[in-house]
């Protein structure tokens, strides 16, 4: 993906996803990358009173690893966009995985905590970045009709994996202390290297065999007896390549494409989930410590996280049905703007719960809710801005949304110290989720839906550069159109009407040289007098 064509110099015309086939073990993988990327930095968190005993430091040195894990996921988006678009998908994930077990694996080593910031936090990081963001271009590409369905199924590996490494890493912190867990978890992320190993770019073989059976069909129209079709196949090669010849290469892809900031849809979109990010996460961070607060026990209080994951489990996958439904997949923005109002109005009619039976209510709507933004965040994305320019909007919108998560949280945690009040919290954050729902939905409805109604189709002008991929495509789909209906007017002739024509044409052809007007001469190509038009060339050794 994203490379150039080494025969042509030029970018491969876009494959129609197969929705299925080898796309849902790319599905697998996606879920394994999933899983890993968002479960693994909140599952790191049970070794964290270990490390503070061995290194004497307190619990906010220690949060630092996940924090520094996140900002990786997040704000190495551009690096991964740079880095898929010039080498692809596969060689990326492979190194990710490489790059984030080692992390781990070095990280068993280290003897203070800066070490494990570089090993666990930077390193690891960086890997999971490298793996997160090429599995989902992978899903765009392999998966159209059912995209929704395939996104809220790889969404789940969030939850799914969140609910298994956690109790995991808690086992191996007791049988084998914190640095054999760390040991044991840098070989798990190993299977990071197994899911890039499926993730093989849809190849361009039936492309050219319909094209080479479109060319044995045109050469049959031309020249229908039996023995002339062959000769007719090397005609049609002949053309074919001299037009390539003529044809000016193509410019590659840019390493990151800035054109899609004129894409009123996508600057939307980033506007509203930088707000989103700024308050999404907050109340689970604070949910444990608000329900010890509130004297509920500390099992019970880590009970209300396994609640939420155990609804998220089901809540994206069904999102994600639902998205994909003809009746809805249109109006998918507005969907998603519902999930979030959903999940903001869920944060502050739920200020208030003082009761364990309130928090467990909460926390169903809360992962109802949460589900369905985390099944279509992706997708939304996806259907603004195309699988061509995917990799590249993913990479800056994961970029700003790294502010808002250093900004949200921290904040919210400062807040909580200052004012003693969890209470506050939940309004702020929700009224930030609320704000961004609306001006998602009234964003789309005025700007969007209205201009598109007002401002009439833009032409497309062939002259100009830094086209889409589909748009260069649709342009040689029109070329090969004009070039085969040229074709197929002799095919109505019989043999003798085109052996007389050549004939004929190269009589007069010689009449002109006799009298010095000569057109310059291509390989085995007598080209007429009037204008040197490569369209009216004749072959002399084919006839």
């Amino acid at each position: 993906m994203g490379r150039c064509d080494p025969e042509e110099g030029q970018l491969p015309a876009p494959v129609k996803p197969p929705d299925g086939g080898w796309g849902w073990i790319v599905l697998f993988g996606c879920f394994v990358i999933t899983g890993f990327s968002y479960a693994f930095p909140k599952a790191v968190s049970v070794y964290f009173k270990e490390l503070m005993k061995d290194f004497h430091v307190g619990y906010s040195d220690t949060a630092w690893i996940s924090s520094i894990m996140l900002a990786m996921l997040y704000g190495t988006g551009p690096v991964c966009s740079i880095m898929v678009n010039q080498f692809g998908c596969r060689p990326v994930m492979l190194i990710g995985g490489l790059l984030a077990s080692a992390g781990m694996i070095l990280a068993s080593f280290t003897t203070n905590i800066i070490e494990l910031y570089l090993t666990a936090g930077v390193l690891t990081g960086l890997g999971m970045a490298l793996n997160f963001q090429p599995s989902l271009i992978m899903l765009g590409s392999y998966f159209d009709k059912r995209r929704p369905l395939a996104n809220g199924l790889a969404a789940a590996g969030s939850p799914v994996f969140l609910s298994a490494l956690s109790p995991l890493g808690q086992v191996l912190l007791e049988k084998f202390g914190w640095r054999g867990g760390f040991l044991i978890m840098g070989g798990l992320l190993l299977n990071c290297c197994t899911c890039g190993a499926v993730m093989r770019p849809l190849d361009m073989g039936m492309k050219r065999k319909m094209e080479k059976a479109q060319d044995k069909y045109e050469a049959k129209e031309m020249l229908p007896i039996g023995g002339k079709s062959e000769e007719g196949i090397r005609t049609t090669d002949g053309i074919k390549k001299a037009k390539k010849a003529k044809k000016k290469p193509k410019k590659g892809k840019k390493l990151l494409d800035f054109s899609i900031f004129s894409n009123r849809g996508f600057i939307i979109y980033t506007i509203s989930k930088f707000i989103l990010v700024l308050g999404l996460f907050v109340p689970p961070i604070l949910l444990v410590n608000y329900a010890k607060d509130t004297g509920v026990p500390d099992t019970e209080a880590a009970f209300l996280l396994s609640i939420i994951g155990f609804i998220d489990i089901f809540a994206r996958p069904a999102c994600g049905m639902v998205a994909g439904l003809k009746w809805v997949r249109p109006h998918v923005a507005y969907l998603f703007s519902f999930a979030m109002l959903f999940n903001g109005l869920t944060d502050i009619c739920s200020a208030r719960a003082r009761s364990y039976t309130g928090l467990v209510i909460f926390c169903v709507f809360f992962g109802i809710s949460y589900g369905m933004v985390g099944a279509l965040q992706f997708e939304v994305l996806m259907a603004i801005v195309g699988s061509q320019k995917f990799s590249s909007a993913i990479g800056l919108v994961l970029l700003i949304e790294a502010f808002a998560v250093l900004i949200g949280p921290p904040s919210a945690g400062r807040l909580v110290d200052a004012l003693k009040n969890y209470e506050v919290i939940f309004y702020l954050a929700g009224s930030e989720v609320v704000l961004s729902a609306l001006f998602l939905a009234t964003a789309t409805y005025c700007c969007l839906n209205r201009g598109k109604k007002k401002e009439p189709p833009p032409e497309k002008n062939p002259s100009t550069g830094g086209g889409s991929d589909t748009e260069e495509a649709e342009s040689d789909m029109q070329e090969a159109e004009e070039h085969s209906s040229d074709n197929h007017q002799p095919a109505h002739s019989t043999d003798n009407t085109v052996v007389a024509a050549s004939e004929e044409a190269n009589h007069v052809a010689e009449e002109q040289s006799r009298e010095g007007g000569r057109c310059p001469e291509g390989d085995g190509e007598v080209l007429a007098r009037d204008g040197c038009n490569a369209d009216q060339t004749v072959e002399r050794d084919r006839f």
